[in-house]
This record gives structure tokens, C-alpha cells and sequence, in this order.
């Protein structure tokens, strides 16, 4: 799961830059829900670390 939030991280950061730089219209939007979706996913992710070492 940790996977995945690195990737939805790093894909955020790609389309927030285009975004800012005008490059695609709607990739700052994109970027805003797919940081939503990392942060979801690397709360879980810490969730699930700690509840499994206890």
C-alpha cells in the first residue's frame, strides 16, 4: 500500500507542475484530488503498519 501512495505522490507533483505552468488546464485540479488520494492512502498505510505491531 505504500507503493501505491508514492505513486499517486509523485503523479500529483507531475501534474500540479504542468498545471502551474499552464501546460494542461485541468491537471491542477487532478493534482489536488490525487494528493486527496495519497494522503487517504498513507494514513491507511500508517494505520495498518502500527495496528499490525501490536
Amino acid at each position: 500500500m505504500l507503493r501505491w501512495t508514492i505513486i499517486f505522490l509523485i503523479i500529483a507533483i507531475i501534474a500540479g507542475i504542468f498545471g502551474f505552468f499552464g501546460i494542461a488546464a485541468g491537471a491542477a485540479s487532478i493534482a489536488k484530488v490525487l494528493f486527496v488520494i495519497f494522503l487517504i492512502l498513507f494514513v491507511g498505510s500508517l494505520v495498518m503498519r502500527n495496528r499490525n505491531t501490536v
